[in-house]
Formats: C-alpha cells, sequence, structure tokens
C-alpha cells in the first residue's frame, strides 16, 4: 500500500475507542482518505478516515491503537489506499495489508490502483459461458463452475473446507488456457498453524508460481482484515483487465470478515442489523462479490470462490443468507459426509450452480454432461430418502429396484463423491465415473437421458467398439 505524505500534522485526538480515534477536524478530509499516524517514541502507524463531520473526523488504525495518546500527532494524507502492481507479483505472498511477507522485497509497481473499486456495470458485463475444472467431481460433473461466476462454499466449524480451497486453488484450470490463469488466495482471520499449512502446501505442489496469497492471521488488527479482499480484487482486476488472464479468487473465510466489519460497527456504535451485524452489510459483501465477472471487449475474467463457515451449521445467519442471495449458488460441506470419511464432503442435493448449463455441453464439456449428471442427482437423492425408509421398516422390506437405488446411493459417495486431496480429476474422468455407477441399473430406469448418449457412452455399448 501506498502512503502520500503531506507536511500538516494535529494533535487534535480527543478519544480513542478501540481501533478508532475521534480527531477534531482541522482541515477537509475526504472518505477512505489515508492517515499517517506518528506516536510521541516516533513509530508511525497507518489508518484511514472512516467518517467525518463539521466537528469530528473518525479514524480507524490499521496496526491497532496500542501505545496511542492524545499527544499522537496525525497527518492526512490527501490520498486513498493504493495497491501497487507489476506483472512479477504473481508467487509472492503478501499482509492482509499488502505487505511482502515473503521476505521479499517491496513490490516496484508499474501502476498503483485505488482498492475500494466498484462493482462491474450490468450493461459492460458479458454472460459467463465457459467451464472452469476443478478437478473435483462433485463441482465439476454436478455443480459446474463457470468463468465469471461467483460460487460460495458454505462451511460448519471444524470442516475440511481450507483443505477444499487448497485443492481448487491448485486444481483449477481453464482448459486451453492453462498459460493464461491465475489464483488470488485472500485468507482472513486464520491461525498462525493455518497459515503455515497453507505455504507448506502451495509450495510443496508448486502452485505458489502462479498464485497471489494475501494472508491476514488472527491476532492481526480486525481493521486490516476489511482491506484484505479489497486488495485481493484490485489484483485480480489488474491481472484479468490488464493481463488479459483468467483469475480465480479464493477467500476464506468470509465469515471472519463479516465479524471484523461488525466489531468496527460496535465501536463506532451504530445500530446494529440482524445478530449485531451492520444494517449495510448485504451492500458491503455484493460490492466484493459483484466485482467478479467478464467486461465486454476484455479478453480476461474473475472468478470468485469465497468460503465462509455458518456460525452453528445455520443456513439463514445472515451472513450465508445475505451471500445466497448476492451469489450463482453455493456448494455445501456436509458434516455427515465428513463423519462418513468422505472426501471432499461437498453434498450435492443442496448445492446448486446457477451459471452450469451457461458452461457446460458440446462444445465446453461433453454432450451427455447435462443428462448423466441430472440422472446421478436424481437416485443419489432417491437413495438418501430411502435410508430413511430402512431406519424404520428395514432393507428386507424395501422392493428389488428400491434396493438397487440405494446400492446406487452408496456408491455414489464412495467412488464419485470422494476422492483424493491430490487427485485431479479431469472432467471426461468425472463422466466416466458417472456412467459407471449408472452401469449398475438397468438401462429401462435411466430415464433422464435420450437413448442415443445411452448408445454412445454407456459402458456396455462402448466396449463394444
Amino acid at each position: 500500500m501506498r502512503v502520500v505524505s503531506m507536511t500538516k500534522e494535529y494533535k487534535t485526538i480527543n478519544e480513542i475507542k478501540g481501533p478508532l480515534l475521534f480527531v477534531e477536524k482541522t482541515e477537509p478530509v475526504g472518505y477512505n482518505e489515508l492517515v499517517e499516524i506518528r506516536t510521541e517514541k516516533g513509530e508511525v502507524k497507518r489508518g484511514q478516515v472512516l467518517d467525518t463531520s463539521n466537528e469530528v473526523v473518525v479514524v480507524q488504525v490499521f496496526e491497532g491503537t496500542g501505545g496511542l495518546g492524545k499527544d499522537t500527532s496525525v497527518k492526512f494524507t490527501g490520498d486513498v489506499i493504493r495497491m501497487p502492481l507489476a506483472p512479477d507479483i504473481i508467487g509472492r505472498v503478501l499482509s492482509g495489508s499488502g505487505q511482502p511477507r515473503d521476505g521479499g522485497p517491496p513490490i516496484v509497481p508499474d501502476v498503483e490502483k485505488e482498492i475500494a473499486g466498484a462493482a462491474i456495470n450490468p450493461a459492460a458485463r458479458e454472460k459467463p459461458r465457459a467451464f472452469i475444472q476443478t478437478g473435483i467431481s462433485t463441482i465439476d460433473g454436478t455443480n459446474t463452475l463457470v468463468r465469471g461466476q461467483k460460487l460460495p462454499i458454505f462451511s460448519g466449524a471444524g470442516l475440511p473446507h481450507n483443505d477444499v480451497a487448497l485443492q481448487i486453488a491448485r486444481q483449477s484450470k481453464a482448459l486451453g488456457e492453462a498459460e493464461s490463469f491465475a489464483v488470488v488466495f485472500c485468507a482472513m482471520g486464520i491461525t498462525n498453524e493455518e497459515a503455515q499449512n497453507f505455504m507448506a502446501d502451495f509450495e510443496r505442489t508448486g502452485a505458489l508460481e502462479r498464485a497471489v496469497i494475501f494472508l491476514n492471521l488472527a491476532d492481526d488488527p480486525a481493521v486490516e482484515r476489511l482491506l484484505t479482499p479489497r486488495l485481493g480484487l484490485t489484483t485480480a482486476e489488474y491481472l484479468a483487465f490488464d493481463l488479459d488472464m483468467h483469475v480465480l479468487v479464493i477467500y476464506t473465510d468470509m465469515t471472519n470478515y463479516c465479524e471484523a466489519m461488525r466489531q468496527m460497527g460496535a465501536a463506532r456504535e451504530e445500530v446494529p442489523g440482524r445478530r449485531g451485524y451492520p444494517g449495510y452489510m448485504y451492500t458491503d459483501l455484493a460490492i466484493q462479490y459483484e466485482r467478479a465477472g467478464i467486461i465486454t471487449g476484455k479478453k480476461g475474467s474473475i472468478t470468485q470462490f469465497p468460503i465462509l463457515t455458518m456460525p452453528g451449521d445455520d443456513i439463514t445467519h445472515p451472513i450465508p443468507d445475505l451471500s445466497g442471495y448476492i451469489t450463482e449458488g453455493q456448494l455445501i460441506i456436509s458434516r455427515e459426509l465428513h463423519r462418513k470419511g468422505i472426501y471432499p464432503p461437498i453434498d450435492i442435493r443442496p448445492s446448486l450452480s446457477r451459471l452450469m448449463n451457461s458452461g457446460i455441453g458440446a462444445g465446453h464439456t461433453r454432450e451427455d454432461h447435462r443428462a448423466v449428471s441430472d440422472q446421478l442427482y436424481a437416485y443419489y437423492a432417491e437413495g438418501c430418502d430411502l435410508r430413511g425408509l430402512v431406519a424404520i421398516v428395514g432393507k428386507e422390506a424395501l422392493s428389488e429396484r428400491d434396493r438397487l437405488v440405494l446400492e446406487f446411493a452408496d456408491a455414489f459417495e464412495r467412488k464419485f463423491v470422494n476422492q483424493g486431496r491430490d487427485e485431479d480429476r479431469s472432467i471426461f474422468d468425472t463422466l466416466d465415473i458417472g456412467w459407471n455407477l449408472l452401469q449398475a441399473l438397468p438401462e429401462t430406469m435411466l430415464t433422464r437421458i435420450d437413448d442415443h448418449l445411452i448408445k454412445k457412452y454407456h459402458p456396455r455399448y462402448r466396449k463394444k467398439e
């Protein structure tokens, strides 16, 4: 982050509350303006104008207010936060405030961009169409990610959403355009142990070579957590729309971001909304999420994978609830599948990708994709329902057809849902696994697949070729 200094300093702080300074107004200042704060010992901290009125300016301090007093001087820089950007930012590890965290030199910028950003103008948006392969069957096969989409992962405490995020980060590719694909990974409020695990995985797999990583740790100031996704998205916009790359932005965990927002709202004594979160949380999340997409006339794209943990596994909690309104679907991490030892424990039944049809089929994946996905979903959902019936009446009371469907559901979890953490399946591998599972059912039960597709792709007929 660049700070442009001016000459005037003021010692008019009249109150310090949490991460906020209340400064008597001395000159015209702008919203989001950068502030330099100098302690009596000469230590310099950075802040940002959060609110301004005729009498008082509210400044949020990025590094915390410890060591500050009423003799602390405040300097308004007349500038806003800017992210220094250059092509060699790929491969770098930065802090949540954009400072180098990998021991490397500061970024020498080709350009500096304001991080505030804005949602893409709907009139300039191009409809997302192209398929992104994550290598995970439950995403690629049944809840396909499309370039330019926003597809969040809803998880719960203790579930392996971070492992899923890492796997997506290292395996994702725009088919046929791997050389122009990059990942921006924003970790917010994570522990030091989690940060070390992230870095070890990126280095082990070589994924760091095409990634830009922002790490905001749990003991970093909460204010910094509000900057992290903005810095990440500004970087993504530079890579996508200046360098013509296809960029996948992964956030983990948006719940920590929203908690920081609530903490700041409480410090400002704002009137709280649902469950204490600020009333403007929907607007704030929409500003972040709607920066994803494809701009007409630009070669690059930004695709988002926000990951959030649902407090108490409650999908009606304000964070997943509002995220669901803004984004184009959701992937649900299942505690039940996790207890069974299945990884990744993505439950396809409540999961949804609203743009899936735009990125699959002939010319994108394969012509049988939609039909196979529908058939797998239908019999897996029916098999899960039958498990409840078996618990009441016993398996012996089921018809032969119901037993086949029940066995199909078990096999689907073992062979389709379950895969290794380093197993990178192509979309064709995923579809073939689906066909192999459907082979256990009579052809007369494949009611959602056209006959010509059965004759072309069913293993029984492909073996004869």
